[in-house]
């Protein structure tokens, strides 16, 4: 009997795409920055956005077996740097979960008393709260895990996102104060090249739409990959930059920029929004709508890593006791590790007097491990063009014989390069709370000790840990 072969149709996978990546959680991130915003989001998307997306779709295509970045990397350069990617994707996630949380405790906060989203002993605990509450709930394994992460896209994405841009449309109707300069002059459009740790910035933008790759395993699902997933990808992007644009410039023009919050921008204009309105009461509500739907969406991120984990230490990477299941497939050796790993990072809070340097720390760190992991995946393209030139790939980067590979991967080599250089530099909101010093401390010790880590272990690992 012959299969009917079912194809994805652009507008899902744009909207797939958007999944993977779209939250509202940055968008005072980029309000910070003012009318530079899109300096670095333009920057951010030809030098990293399309060679992402592009790339990791030639190597989908390619090598389209379930592991993704780990298997494309093991074809190129072999198991042992396939392994240490794949550890640098899972340890990002310690940093990048406590920087999440921290987020929905500010959206808790308001449910209940605004004043604890500037406290740094409330938002640790809700941290560890939160993120131990969603692991144990995942122990009955991707059944109960989805339904809780697809309730959280939709209300902790999608219902935000949509409300902050009809309100702030009602907002500037209505003639209300404007605290965004909008001139355009270079003082204002472009950052103060003369003071490098302003471009941290850059890396902070990188970070909003780290995971573009992940949508890459369906580019063998479009109808002639060749011409539409490209178009797809680029229509997606788009759409990605136009929401992220629009909310930050509404949390811009509604909260001062220096009164904005990383952890409670979102709220802080809602707060603007509601009070002008007269419907102050709806503040918790929308609080409460909001913190659910984060919270469940912080789901997918304890089995989704913790699987590819699962899947390098059982191919004899990592010792047994690694491996660990139970009657659901869920490995809770890893997803207590991880769980423990992100409680000790959330002591930050209560080491760093000043909850928007933490969060920013944090995020830096995440975005830097992230790149490590980047640099092996374009690296990776451009190996596997002269190692397996034959292997069919449904999309390939056009250009005459590897030209078009090695211009797209290449801006993507750079980008990270400079993501890893720039990141040791302490950005203003850092170095003005006296902070500079730890920051390059945190940022020197956390990447060597989780660049060593793995090394170590592969260097040790003995034959009988692969699962026979």
């Amino acid at each position: 009997m012959k299969i009917k072969t079912t194809y994805l149709s652009i507008f899902k996978l744009i909207m797939i795409t958007s999944a993977f990546v779209l939250s509202i959680r940055n968008m005072p991130m980029l309000a910070e920055t003012g009318m530079q915003m899109f300096f670095y989001i333009i920057v951010a998307a030809i030098i990293y956005l399309i060679p992402v997306g592009l790339v990791s779709a030639e190597l989908a295509t390619g090598w389209p077996k379930a592991g993704g970045v780990y298997v494309w990397i093991k074809e190129a350069f072999g198991e042992k740097w396939a392994f240490f990617s794949m550890w640098m994707l899972w340890v990002q996630m310690f940093f990048g979960m406590v920087m999440i949380t921290s987020f929905i405790a500010a959206m808790w906060a308001y449910v209940f008393y605004p004043p604890w989203a500037n406290n740094e002993t409330y938002i640790f605990i809700m941290i560890v709260a939160m993120y131990w509450g969603v692991t144990l709930l995942n122990l009955k394994g991707l059944k109960a895990a989805s339904l809780i992460s697809t309730v959280g896209v939709i209300a902790g994405v999608f219902i935000p996102a949509a409300l902050i841009l009809v309100l702030g449309a009602i907002y500037l109707f209505q003639g209300n104060p404007v605290n965004m300069d909008f001139a355009f002059t270079a003082k204002n459009i472009f950052p103060d090249f003369s003071n490098i740790g302003n471009l941290t910035f850059f890396v902070s933008v990188v970070f909003i739409f780290a995971g573009l790759e992940v949508s890459s395993v369906h580019a063998n699902e479009v109808k002639n990959p060749q011409k539409n997933y490209p178009k797809a990808m680029f229509m997606g992007i788009f759409l990605l930059i136009l929401l992220n644009v629009l909310g930050s410039l509404i949390v811009g023009i509604v909260v001062p920029k220096n009164e904005i919050s990383l952890v409670a921008g979102i709220m802080q204009t809602f707060t603007v929004f509601l009070t002008k309105f007269d419907m102050k009461w709806l503040i918790p509500v929308i609080a409460l709508f909001a913190a659910i739907g984060a919270t469940g969406q912080i789901s997918t991120w304890v089995l989704g890593p913790s699987k590819g984990m699962l899947g390098v230490a059982k191919n004899g990477d990592l010792p047994p006791w690694w491996q660990k299941e139970n009657k659901y497939g869920v490995p809770t050796h890893i997803i207590f590790t991880q769980a423990t790993a992100i409680s000790l990072v959330a002591l930050l809070y209560l080491v760093v007097p000043s909850i928007n340097s933490v969060f920013f720390m944090i995020l830096i760190l995440t975005t830097l491990l992230y790149a490590i992991m980047y640099i092996f995946m374009f690296a990776a393209g451009i190996k596997l063009r002269y190692s397996q030139p034959d292997v069919p790939r449904a999309y390939k980067i056009p250009g005459k014989k590897n030209i078009g590979m090695w211009i797209l991967a290449g801006f993507g080599l750079i980008a990270m390069a400079f993501v890893v250089v720039i990141s040791f530099f302490p950005p203003e909101i850092v170095s003005s709370k006296g902070n500079s010093s730890f920051y390059v401390w945190f940022m020197a010790i956390g990447l060597a000790f989780f660049v060593i880590i793995p090394l170590i272990v592969f260097k040790i690992k003995k034959p009988e840990w692969k699962q026979k």
